[in-house]
């Protein structure tokens, strides 16, 4: 028998596809290269044949987890792989790949075959979707946070001074940058500092600047964040931690809008918005003596609180989502998500780490993960003992709560949040939905899935 390609009915069949198809020698050049092909890579089929596969697909494929070379090792065909493609206008394509070996008519393996899915549109479709739950770097689908994102563009056009509430790992520097970037100020400098890492002079010197012999070792003037920020927006984290004294300088700064380098006499005009953030009760420590009242209706103009993220569990298959494209995007790999199991013991957890724990979590998984999906194995040990419950029944019934969450927001999810149709999927009378959503306090945007939108 020949080693002789498809027919040419099938090539017509190949032709008339809207999928991608080309075929590949043992030498990884290739020998054929459809009409869908040439459209998704702009690459005409004259200039592909007898070039090197990844001469002209330029994937992040090419440079890691290949599945057509995975085929071509393993003998087996692998189904919709995402990945993406670069093509001859230097733009990336988001594509689904799937691969098999090409064989002739007696089973003789000639090479491989790829067929492949331009998936622009599906991503389009999905970060609209994702867009409307998303704020800057954040991500959320909570009621407390959706209020928080509805407010923030007008918050952000003030110039006032904004207290930003919440405990650590929350987010705050995240919302601050949020606001400077909605802000008129975007094309001007965001500066953050940490107020509770420094002691006083040093965090004088680092806000204010100071002139040549302020102290040992100041040879010459060095200008503070203040003149760094200049038009732009200063960010001052963990001002709860500040002492008495720094607070007077602070607020006669905030009141005159001009400020002293050490060791300078003249005084420096500013124009800065300031942004301030804690995780501590500043109105609890102004009331016990502990933080200065005047500087705190100073600074508390506009006041938001971000809540911890076990007040919006809802938002864990968010952030995960958005987690692991950011890791995907720096690696360079594919991991397409976190198992329903896996997932399950996320959603059990209580994080008193907030959102940078999670992130560090999904960070110790995708390191682990050899596969598509990260398993509750390659979640950190904390996790999976919690997970086993060692005997515990309060840990095992906290667990398989967690699975049933997980299970009721994937279904909501595959069905667009309408109610009806995900507890059809689900086994169960729309009213137990409801009842579960109240329970489990899974809070869902106002669409139901059922209107045009």
């Amino acid at each position: 028998m020949s080693d002789r390609l498809p027919t040419e009915t099938n090539e017509i069949i190949l032709e008339s596809i809207s999928d991608g198809v080309f075929t590949v020698d043992h030498n990884w050049r290739i020998m054929s290269f459809n009409r869908a092909a040439e459209e998704i890579t702009g690459t005409p089929r004259r200039e592909a044949i007898g070039r090197y596969c990844w001469e002209v697909f330029r994937s992040n494929m090419c440079e890691g987890d290949c599945a057509l070379k995975r085929t071509m090792k393993e003998g087996k065909s692998f189904v919709s792989t995402a990945t993406y493609i670069i093509n001859n206008r230097q733009q990336r394509v988001p594509i689904a790949v799937s691969t098999s070996l090409l064989k002739n008519e007696a089973g003789k393996v000639l090479g491989g075959v790829e067929t492949f899915r331009d998936h622009s549109l599906v991503e389009e479709l999905r970060r609209e979707l994702h867009g409307s739950f998303a704020m800057g770097e954040m991500v959320s689908r909570s009621k407390a946070m959706q209020k928080i994102f509805a407010i923030l563009p007008r918050v952000a056009e003030s110039d006032s001074t904004v207290l930003i509430e919440g405990e650590t790992g929350t987010g705050k520097e995240l919302l601050a940058a949020a606001l400077h970037r909605l802000s008129s100020r975007a094309e001007e400098p965001f500066v953050a500092i940490n107020c509770g890492a420094l002691p006083d002079t040093l965090l004088e010197s680092e806000l204010f600047g100071y002139r040549a012999g302020a102290f040992t070792g100041a040879d010459r003037d060095r200008p503070g964040l203040f003149q760094a920020a200049s038009r732009g927006t200063l960010f001052l984290d963990e001002i709860g931690d500040t002492s008495a004294a720094f607070q007077v300088r602070l607020l006669r700064v905030l009141e005159e809008k001009e400020f002293q380098p050490l060791g300078g006499v003249e005084r420096i005009a500013t124009t800065t918005r300031i942004l301030a953030a804690t995780n501590r009760d500043l109105a609890a420590m102004v009331a016990d003596g502990h933080f200065r009242r005047d500087l705190f209706y100073r600074i508390n103009i506009i006041h938001l609180q971000l809540p911890p993220l076990r007040e919006r569990m809802e938002d864990i298959p968010l952030l995960v989502d958005r987690f692991i494209e950011k890791m995907n995007h720096i690696k360079g790999r594919m991991v397409s998500g976190v198992s329903t199991s896996a997932m399950a013991v996320l959603l059990a957890h209580d994080y008193p780490g907030n959102i940078r724990e999670l992130e560090n979590i999904i960070e110790h998984g995708f390191v682990l993960c050899a596969d598509k999906e990260i398993e509750v194995g390659h979640l950190p040990g904390y996790l999976r003992l919690r997970q086993s419950g060692e005997g515990n029944p309060a840990a095992i019934e906290q667990v398989q709560q967690g699975s049933e969450v997980a299970a009721i927001v994937a279904a909501l999810r595959r069905h667009h949040y309408n109610r009806l149709a995900a507890a059809a999927e689900l086994g169960i009378h729309k009213s137990t939905l409801f009842r579960k959503l109240k329970k489990y306090r899974i809070e869902l945007p106002e669409i139901d899935g059922r209107s045009a939108r």
